[in-house]
C-alpha cells in the first residue's frame, strides 16, 4: 500500500490503526521468527492491517498448515488480499475467531499473531479479545503481539501489559525495532 494511503487510512480511523505507516520488514521477521512457525498446524493473524505479517506468516509455515487473517478495515482487507492473494483473508473482528475456526473445520489454533493497537483500545475491549486468545490457542501455543514504544507511557498501554501478565505465566520481550515507524517490539506469550 502506498505510504499515503496507509496515511489517509490512519487520518480516517486513527483509533483503529494508530500508526502513521505500515509495520516495517524487519518487524514482520522479528514476530513470525519468534512464532516458530515451522510446525505450527493453524496460524490466525489478528489485524492483518496491509499484509505484511501476512505474507511473512505464508512464507514461514509448512505446506500442510492452515492460516487466517481478520482485519476490520476494508481497505486493509483489500490490500491484503491483493498482496497476499493465496491467504485467506476475512472482513471481521477477532473477537469473532471461534466462529471462523470452526467454519475452517477447527476448535482451535497453536499460534496467534497479532497486529491489534492494544494501546489504544478499551479495557472492555482488551478484554475480550484477551478473552478470545484463551478460548481458542491450544495448551502450550504461542500469542504473539507488538507494542510500540510510546504506547508504554500510556495508561492503556501499561495496563495492557498488566492484563497480558496476568493472562500467561510466560512472557517473553523482545528487542527493541528501532527502524519502524514507530519503533516496536514484541511480546511473545505462551499458555
Amino acid at each position: 500500500m502506498h505510504k499515503l494511503r496507509f496515511l489517509k487510512e490512519f487520518l480516517h480511523h486513527p483509533g483503529a490503526t494508530w500508526a502513521i505507516a505500515e509495520s516495517s520488514t524487519g518487524l514482520a521477521e522479528l514476530i513470525t521468527d519468534a512464532a516458530d512457525l515451522s510446525d505450527a498446524s493453524m496460524v490466525v493473524e489478528f489485524g492483518s492491517g496491509t499484509g505484511v505479517f501476512t505474507e511473512k506468516i505464508l512464507e514461514k509455515v509448512s505446506a500442510d498448515a492452515s492460516a487466517i487473517a481478520l482485519e476490520v478495515n476494508p481497505a486493509f482487507v483489500k490490500e491484503t488480499r491483493r498482496r497476499c492473494p493465496q491467504a485467506t483473508v476475512i472482513h471481521d473482528s477477532a473477537v469473532n475467531t471461534a466462529r471462523h475456526l470452526k467454519s475452517a473445520g477447527v476448535e482451535r489454533c497453536d499460534r496467534i499473531i497479532c497486529g491489534l493497537p492494544w494501546a489504544c483500545f478499551s479495557r472492555s475491549l482488551q478484554d475480550q479479545l484477551l478473552d478470545t486468545v484463551q478460548e481458542v490457542l491450544t495448551p502450550g501455543g504461542k500469542f504473539l503481539t507488538f507494542a510500540y514504544l510510546h504506547g508504554l507511557l500510556l495508561p492503556s498501554g501499561r495496563r495492557f501489559r498488566k492484563c497480558l501478565s496476568s493472562r500467561f505465566e510466560k512472557i517473553v520481550e523482545t528487542p527493541i525495532i528501532w527502524k519502524n515507524l514507530p519503533p516496536a517490539f514484541v511480546y511473545c506469550a505462551e499458555r
